[in-house]
């Protein structure tokens, strides 16, 4: 099911507040949560309201869904977007867990299962960097290792990337998916009706929750 907002405003209050519930509830029953964030432009706001949660954001440990291989400043890095809209208030307090340039398989598994994973799709049915044309894509769909190297002259922009694999992701116990505009709409149902992208093997399987939230605003 898609849950529908009629605007980017109450789609990110609504994910923000969904997001800080798992966050909420790991803290409570482990003492300490694990969150997956992502790039793009969905998630910017809910970042701008989950930083000022009212959690011990010192317990938690926050990581990336992928990143491209460029500098942490560039703006296409995608931990440039996570410390500049999440890490900063009360949530300049959480732990980070970048993916590149020297990722740490080990610090992300000892973390697993995250507790809240939050991801955007592009218009190819992409989903972190599981894009499609990647010569490595049925391995990094099908495989139970957790990183995967995706080569340069994929996605926008063309360059390499690092990105968790499907398996990765999906071992979690929840995972959110921002999408906004009538384009993106019509890829998920494009997704649930079977056709073969990335986006569809999120959707399809029934190992973890997933959460569309959906606004005709933007895109």
């Amino acid at each position: 099911m898609i849950e529908t907002y009629p605007t980017s405003a109450a789609l990110s209050e609504a994910a923000a507040h969904a997001v800080e519930a798992q966050l909420v509830a790991a803290l409570r029953t482990r003492g300490r949560a694990g969150l997956v964030g992502t790039g793009g432009r969905s998630p910017g706001p809910v970042y701008d309201r989950l930083r000022d949660a009212a959690l011990d954001w010192s317990r938690v440990i926050v990581t990336l869904s992928d990143e491209r291989c460029v500098e942490p400043d560039d703006p296409a890095a995608n931990i440039r977007l996570l410390r500049e809209r999440l890490l900063a208030g009360p949530a300049r307090r959480a732990h980070l867990l970048p993916l590149w340039p020297a990722p740490d398989p080990a610090a992300l598994a000892a973390i697993q299962p995250f507790d809240a994973v939050m991801l955007g799709m592009g218009e190819d049915g992409h989903v972190a960097s599981l894009i499609p044309g990647d010569p490595g894509l049925d391995d990094a769909m099908s495989t139970a290792d957790l990183l995967r190297n995706v080569p340069a002259g994929l996605g926008k922009p063309p360059v390499a990337r690092i990105t968790l694999t499907l398996s990765a992701l999906l071992n979690a116990r929840a995972v959110f998916l921002l999408v906004a505009g009538e384009a993106k709409r019509e890829v998920v149902r494009r997704a649930q009706a079977g056709e073969d992208l990335p986006v569809a093997r999120l959707l399809s399987q029934t190992r973890t929750p997933v959460r569309i939230f959906w606004t005709p605003d933007g895109g």
